[in-house]
């Protein structure tokens, strides 16, 4: 059985689209081909929400065309939603979406690309990792990787080091834009 991977590119400060739900952002950032082609091998379905089909209703999309396989979007109202050739629209709950998913998935990976669906599925225990890719840049608004107000700290390991509780050492220096007189 594969894994249940929450999968995002994310801003240095935590968001993983803009307030409009939107990706503009990164356009301005640098892809890696191989980190791309690894992930899209693994990857076997796909769980996205509504509100992401909808800023890009494309299921072509996922890794640059390279995705072969199921893709799922969980919504409250399919009957609305923009159709394409490939989607499945799911409206039953979250756990029996990752159950279809991983199903379909046939022993690949199922990636969730929803920070709503990825938040209760992290409740319920149903995520076996997190993997993300920070982007150079601060939106200050927009939505968030993991929105859960009040809620108890989540704690992580990581994957990639023997010490599982280290902290990720990033640094950026601020783009200085010059403007022309």
């Amino acid at each position: 059985m594969g894994n249940v991977r929450l999968h995002f590119s994310m801003s240095l400060d935590g968001f993983v689209a803009d307030p409009h739900n939107g990706f503009g952002w990164l356009s301005r950032t640098t892809g890696r081909p191989e980190l791309v082609n690894s992930y899209a091998e693994r990857t076997g379905a796909i769980l996205g929400g509504r509100k992401g089909w909808e800023e890009v209703p494309d299921p072509s999309a996922p890794y640059g065309g390279q995705f072969v396989g199921k893709l799922f979007i969980l919504t409250h109202h399919p009957e609305d939603a923009t159709p394409a050739e490939g989607v499945t629209f799911l409206t039953c709950d979250v756990a029996e979406a990752v159950r279809i998913g991983l199903e379909a998935a046939d022993g690949k990976d199922l990636e969730v690309f929803s920070p709503t669906i990825g938040r209760q599925l992290i409740e319920r225990g149903l995520v076996d990792e997190i993997a993300l890719h920070i982007a150079p840049v601060l939106l200050g608004d927009g939505l968030r990787l993991y929105d859960n107000p009040g809620g108890a700290p989540i704690h992580l390991h990581r994957l990639d080091t023997d010490d599982l509780h280290s902290e990720v050492d990033v640094r950026y220096r601020p783009v200085r834009e010059t403007v022309s007189p």
